[in-house]
This record gives structure tokens, C-alpha cells and sequence, in this order.
């Protein structure tokens, strides 16, 4: 394997620096990972939480799974080889998110736990909040906001976490939300809660 100095890479430093930019931003810039089966909440609760944060002067972003499969991730499929591959990116990204002090809220599926463990290893300790979004798979199914469990049952899509293919379930998040028992609000409070407590945001 080549590194960046094989192929003749600098990492640049820049004269704004992170430490300059989240005492601009009065926050600290961090990765919240909402992990979970298609239809468990994350992109809900990830939602909720940009916007009761953005109510309060802080800077988010949103790295939804769908959107980023429409462009940077448009040349990968759902093998286990591009799920990975399509993890490694977003991880990269995320990390950049970061370092520009943006708390930048991440919901893909990530199934496999190599790759969520691969994704928190490259950022800073503390930078990296994974928020397990839970529901029971007929929970999720029952829900099927975009209608593929209905196919993946069909055999329409091949290769379908948690029908056809494992999800691999967190072991030590540092947020496990049950979607089952509570509404996207109390999730979205729950995962704030952390982020006052871990110091990223300043408490109300």
C-alpha cells in the first residue's frame, strides 16, 4: 500500500485553523453516526437534531445515505465490497466536516462494524459520537418508509440489510435510541443530552 508521501502528498495546514473556527462558531465541530436498518429513524432523528441545534446558533450538516449515493457515491452498489467502500468515503468526509468545526450528523445503514470502528479511528477522540438507532426489524419493516422491504421480500433487491444481508449491531455506542418507544423529538433530545454532556455544544 502507497502513502501520501509515495505519490509526492503534503497535508496543507491552513491559517484558520479549527481551534480559530469553533470559537467563531462557539461549538466544537464533531461527527454524530447514526447507525440503524432502513427505517429505524435516522434520517429523522438526525433531521430533528439539526434542527433544535440550528435553533440555537450551532452549525450542522446533514451526510444523508440516499443523497450521497446520488454523487460522490453514484459508482457504488450494495456488495459488501462497495458498502464498505461507500463507508471509507463518507468516513473521510465526515473527518473533514470535523476539522472545518461543522458537527456534521451521518445516517447511512453502515452495517458492518469494521467499517463504523474504521470511520471513528481516523477522527480525534471525542470527535466521533455513534447513536445506534434501534428498532426491531418488523418494526422497520412495518414502516418501510420508501417501500423496499416490499421489494427486498420480492427478491427485487438483492443483498438487503437485514433481510438478505447482516446488520451488525453496535456493542458500546455512546447513544442507543429506541424508535420504537419514543417519537424523533425525545430521540433528537436524548442524542443533545450527550453532545451538552461530551462538551461539543454548550448546554442551554
Amino acid at each position: 500500500m502507497t502513502t501520501a508521501a509515495d505519490r509526492n502528498l503534503t497535508w496543507h495546514d491552513h491559517a484558520t485553523g479549527r481551534e480559530d473556527i469553533e470559537e467563531l462558531n462557539n461549538h466544537k465541530g464533531a461527527t454524530i453516526w447514526f447507525t440503524g436498518l432502513s427505517g429505524s429513524g435516522k434520517s429523522t432523528v438526525a433531521n430533528y437534531v439539526s434542527r433544535m441545534l440550528h435553533a440555537r446558533g450551532i452549525r450542522t450538516a446533514i451526510l444523508d445515505g440516499d443523497n450521497i449515493r446520488q454523487g460522490l457515491n453514484s459508482d457504488l452498489g450494495f456488495s459488501p465490497e462497495d458498502r464498505t467502500e461507500n463507508i471509507r468515503r463518507i468516513g473521510e468526509v465526515s473527518r473533514l466536516f470535523t476539522s472545518f468545526g461543522i458537527i456534521n450528523l451521518v445516517a447511512f445503514i453502515s452495517p458492518y462494524t469494521a467499517d463504523r470502528n474504521r470511520a471513528r479511528e481516523i477522527q480525534n477522540d471525542g470527535d466521533f459520537v455513534e447513536v445506534f438507532v434501534d428498532a426491531p426489524l418488523a418494526v422497520a419493516e412495518d414502516r418501510d418508509p420508501k417501500g423496499l422491504y416490499k421489494k427486498a421480500r420480492a427478491g427485487i433487491i438483492p443483498s438487503f440489510t437485514g433481510i438478505s444481508a447482516p446488520y451488525e449491531v453496535p456493542k458500546s455506542p455512546e447513544v442507543h435510541l429506541h424508535t420504537d418507544l419514543q417519537s424523533p423529538e425525545e430521540s433528537a433530545v436524548e442524542v443533545i443530552r450527550v453532545l451538552e454532556k461530551m462538551g461539543i455544544v454548550p448546554g442551554e
